[in-house]
C-alpha cells in the first residue's frame, strides 16, 4: 500500500506535458501543431484519465485501510529556517482529486465539440491542462507555502480562461475584475501565512495545528493576534469561493466559455476556498470566534446568492449566483463544525452544477444559429422557451440537475443539503430558518430557469437571413409580438407593462415558425473552414451529450455514498469511513448514523418547502396558468390604469434588488473605484500644483531675485558697507522698540 502512495506525485504532473507540448508546438511548428489539434484534446483526456484512476485507487485504499501518507523533501535549508515541499494524501485530498479529474474529463470531452469552431482551440486546451495541474498541486500540497504557490497559479489560469475571448471588452473587463478581487483575498492569505509562521515557526500543517492549539490553551500567545491571522487566512477562501463581500467577480466570470464555467465555477476553483477552510479547520476550531464568523459569512452568502438569482435573465449568471448560494451552504456547515456534511454537499453540488452548466452550454449552442453568436442573446432566457421538443436529451438532463439542486429526493443534493439544514437547526434556529427559506428560494429560481428555457413556445426574434423580407420563410417572432391588436393585448401587454416584475409565459397563440425552417441550413466561416448548422434549435452532438449523460449518473447515484442510515444490511455510508482518518487531533473518528425514521421525518419539512418553491415558480412561469393570469392582470391594469399597487411596488423593489445585484457592484464602483480615482486626482493635483509648484516657485523666485540683485551690485566696498549698516540699524531699532 505504501508503495502505491510513493508514486502519488504522478497525479500532479500528468496534465502538464500537454500544456508544455502545445506551447512549444505553437512556437516552433505552428502549422503541424494546428493540423493535429484533435490529438491534443485526446491526450488531455487520456492523461487526466490516468490521474483519475490513480486518485480513485488511493481513495479506495483509504476507505479500506484508513491510511494517510505524506512525503517531504527539503527545498531550502538555512540555519534555523527549513522549507520542505511534498505531497499529502488524505481523505480531503482524495475527494478534491476525484472531483477535479472526473469533472475535468467531462469538460474536456465536451469542449472538443463546443470549441471546435474557435481559433483559440489549442490555446484553450493548453490553459485547461495547466489549470488542472495547478488545482491538483493545490489539493496535494503539504504546507501553506506550497498551497500559496499553486493558489496563485490557479488565479492566473482563471484570469486567462475567463478572459479567453480577450478581444471582447466585456470579457477583458471580467477577467480583470476577477483578478483584482482575488488579489485582495490573496494578500490577506499571504499575511495570514506569515503571521502563523511568526507564531509557530513552521508552515507544515501538523506543526501548525499542534503548536497553535498548545499556545492558545496555555495563553502563551496573544489570542487577538491569532484570531487576526486566522481571519486573514479565511479572507483568501472568501475571495476564491465567492463569499460575501468578495463575490462580485463570479457572475462577470461567466464571460468565459461555458466549459470554463462548468469547471472553474462549479467544481474546482470555487471549491478551492472550501478546501482551504477544510484543511485549516483545526486552527479555526481552536478559535470559536472565527467559527462564528465563518458561519455568519456562510449564512449571508447563501441568502444573498439566492435573492440575486431571482431576476437574472442570463442563464449562466443565474447558475453563477446559484453556485454562490450553495457554496454559502457549505461554508455554513464548516462554520458550525459539520465537516462531513460540508464535504458531502461539496461532492453532490459539484456534479449537479457541472451538469447544469454543461446543459446551459448545450442550450446556448442550439440558440446561436438563431440569434447569432452574441452572449447577450444566446444566453438570454427571455428569448428562449419551448426548447423541449428540439433538445429533449438536454432538457431531461437539465431537469434532473435542477431537481437535484432543489433538494428533491432521491437525487444527490437532497441527502447533503438536508443534512446541513438539520445541523444548522441544532446550531442556531435563526440560521436554520434562513437556510430553510433559502432552500425554498433555490427551488423557485432554479425551476424558473427551467421553465423560461424549456416551457411554452420559442420567443426569440428570428433574424431575416434572406436579402428581402417578402421572400423569407421566417416569421418575425419578437419578444413583444407582432399581429392583431387583440393578440398583442392578450399575450404580450402584461409582459411589456410588468416586465420589471416577473416575466410570464405566453399562451398558445404565440406565432409559430414555418415548418420549412426546420430543413433550412446556414453556414458560418471559421478558421478551419465552413461549418454548417441548422437554423432551427437542434440537439447537440454526441460528444457534448456524452458528458451530460455521464454527469446524470453521478447526480442520480453519488448521494448513496453518504446516506446516513443502514437499515438494509448494506453499509451505504461510505463517506463517514472515508473521512475517519485525519492529519490533526481535532478531527475525531466518529460514526455518523441516524435512524431512518428520524431522517425522513426531518426531511419532510425541507422537501415541502422545496416543492412549495417549485409550485410558485410554476404558477408564475408555467404555461398552464399564464393565459388566465394574463387576462386577470390585464383587466386589473385596465381598471386601475397604470397605477401600481403596493404589491407591484414590492415586486419592483425585489426585482430591482436582484437584477442590479443588490447594488453591491454600484456601491463598490462609487466607493472604491471612483473613490480611488478621486484620491489619485487629489494626489496628482497636490503633486503637480503644490510640490512641483514650490519647486518651480523657488526656481522662479531665485531667478528674479538674482536679476534684481545684479543691478544693485556695483563692485564698491563702501556701497556694500553702507547697505550692511543700514539693514543692521533697521533690525536693531525693531529689536529695541518691539
Amino acid at each position: 500500500m505504501e508503495h502505491t502512495y510513493q508514486y502519488a506525485w504522478i497525479i500532479l504532473f500528468l496534465p502538464l506535458p500537454v500544456t508544455i507540448s502545445i506551447g512549444f508546438g505553437l512556437l516552433l511548428i505552428p502549422r503541424t501543431t494546428k493540423k493535429i489539434r484533435r490529438m491534443w484534446a485526446f491526450l488531455s483526456v487520456f492523461f487526466l484519465s490516468i490521474a483519475m484512476v490513480f486518485s480513485t485507487n488511493l481513495s479506495i485504499q483509504q476507505i479500506n485501510g484508513s491510511f494517510i501518507y505524506q512525503y517531504l523533501w527539503s527545498w531550502t535549508i538555512n540555519n534555523d529556517f527549513s522549507l520542505e515541499f511534498g505531497y499529502l494524501i488524505d481523505p480531503l485530498t482524495s475527494i478534491m482529486s476525484i472531483l477535479i479529474t472526473t469533472v475535468g474529463i467531462m469538460v474536456l470531452i465536451y469542449s472538443d465539440n463546443y470549441m471546435s469552431h474557435d481559433q483559440g482551440y489549442l490555446r484553450f486546451f493548453a490553459y485547461m491542462s495547466f489549470f488542472n495541474t495547478s488545482m491538483l498541486g493545490l489539493v496535494t500540497s503539504s504546507n501553506l507555502i506550497q498551497i500559496y504557490i499553486f493558489w496563485e497559479l490557479v488565479g492566473m489560469c482563471s484570469y486567462l480562461l475567463i478572459g479567453f475571448w480577450f478581444t471582447r471588452p466585456i470579457a477583458a473587463s471580467a477577467c480583470q475584475k476577477a483578478f483584482v478581487t482575488n488579489r485582495v483575498g490573496d494578500f490577506g492569505l499571504l499575511l495570514g501565512i506569515l503571521g502563523f509562521y511568526w507564531i509557530t515557526g513552521s508552515f507544515e500543517f501538523r506543526d501548525l495545528f499542534e503548536i497553535t492549539n498548545n499556545l492558545t490553551q496555555s495563553n502563551e500567545v496573544n489570542s487577538l493576534f491569532v484570531a487576526l491571522c486566522a481571519s486573514l487566512l479565511f479572507v483568501g477562501a472568501v475571495a476564491k469561493s465567492a463569499q460575501f463581500p468578495l463575490h462580485v467577480w463570479l457572475p462577470d466570470a461567466m464571460e468565459g466559455p461555458t466549459p470554463i464555467s462548468a469547471l472553474i465555477h462549479a467544481a474546482t476553483m470555487v471549491a478551492a476556498g472550501i478546501f482551504l477552510v477544510g484543511r485549516l479547520l483545526p486552527i479555526f476550531i481552536a478559535i470559536p470566534y472565527i467559527m462564528n464568523f465563518i458561519s455568519l459569512i456562510g449564512i449571508i452568502t447563501l441568502f444573498l446568492g439566492a435573492t440575486l438569482a431571482l431576476a437574472q435573465r442570463d442563464i449562466k449568471r443565474s447558475l453563477a449566483y446559484s453556485t454562490m448560494s450553495q457554496l454559502g451552504y457549505i461554508m455554513l456547515a464548516l462554520g458550525i463544525g459539520s465537516y462531513r456534511a460540508a464535504l458531502f454537499h461539496l461532492i453532490t453540488h459539484a456534479y449537479s452544477k457541472a451538469l447544469l452548466f454543461l446543459g446551459s452550454g448545450s442550450i446556448i449552442h442550439s440558440m446561436e444559429p438563431l440569434v447569432g453568436y452574441s452572449p447577450n442573446k444566446s444566453q438570454n432566457m427571455v428569448l428562449m422557451g419551448g426548447l423541449t421538443k428540439y433538445v429533449p436529451i438536454t432538457r431531461t438532463t437539465f431537469l434532473l440537475g435542477t431537481l437535484s439542486l432543489c433538494g428533491i429526493p432521491p437525487l444527490a443534493c437532497f441527502w447533503s443539503k438536508d443534512e446541513i439544514l438539520n445541523d444548522s437547526w441544532l446550531y442556531s434556529p435563526i440560521f436554520a430558518i434562513i437556510a430553510y427559506f433559502t432552500a425554498g428560494l433555490t427551488a423557485f429560481y432554479m425551476f424558473r430557469v427551467y421553465l423560461l428555457t424549456f416551457d411554452g413556445y420559442l420567443r426569440v426574434y428570428f433574424q431575416n437571413y434572406s436579402s428581402t423580407k417578402k421572400n423569407s420563410s421566417f416569421y418575425s417572432i419578437s419578444l413583444w409580438g407582432k399581429g392583431r391588436p387583440k393578440e398583442i393585448n392578450r399575450n404580450f401587454l402584461l409582459s411589456t407593462l410588468n416586465n420589471k416584475v416577473f416575466f410570464f409565459s405566453f399562451s398558445k397563440d404565440t406565432f409559430r415558425i414555418d415548418n420549412n425552417v426546420r430543413n433550412k441550413k446556414r453556414y458560418f466561416s471559421t478558421y478551419f473552414g465552413k461549418k454548417y448548422t441548422s437554423m432551427y434549435p437542434h440537439e447537440s452532438d454526441s460528444t457534448m451529450l456524452f458528458p451530460l449523460l455521464t454527469l446524470v449518473l453521478f447526480t442520480l447515484f453519488i448521494g448513496l455514498i453518504g446516506i446516513p442510515f443502514d437499515q438494509v444490511g448494506i453499509a451505504l455510508d461510505i463517506l463517514s469511513k472515508w473521512l475517519t482518518p485525519s492529519t490533526s487531533p481535532f478531527h475525531t473518528s466518529s460514526d455518523y448514523s441516524v435512524n431512518s425514521y428520524e431522517f425522513f421525518t426531518n426531511a419532510i419539512f425541507s422537501v415541502s418547502i422545496a416543492i412549495f418553491g417549485l409550485f410558485i415558480a410554476y404558477i408564475l412561469y408555467g404555461s398552464v396558468y399564464s393565459f388566465f393570469q394574463n387576462l386577470y392582470l390585464i383587466n386589473r391594469f385596465v381598471k386601475k390604469g397604470l397605477k401600481k399597487s403596493l404589491l407591484d411596488q414590492m415586486k419592483n423593489m425585489i426585482y430591482d434588488w436582484s437584477y442590479n445585484r443588490g447594488y453591491i457592484d454600484i456601491f463598490y464602483t462609487r466607493v472604491f473605484t471612483m473613490g480611488i480615482r478621486g484620491l489619485t486626482e487629489l494626489t496628482r493635483f497636490f503633486d503637480t500644483r503644490v510640490i512641483d509648484g514650490i519647486t518651480n516657485g523657488v526656481g522662479v523666485a531665485s531667478f528674479f531675485i538674482g536679476e534684481g540683485i545684479k543691478y544693485i551690485g556695483s563692485g564698491r566696498i563702501s556701497s556694500y558697507l553702507f547697505l550692511y549698516l543700514f539693514f543692521v540699524s533697521i533690525f536693531f531699532l525693531i529689536f529695541i522698540f518691539f
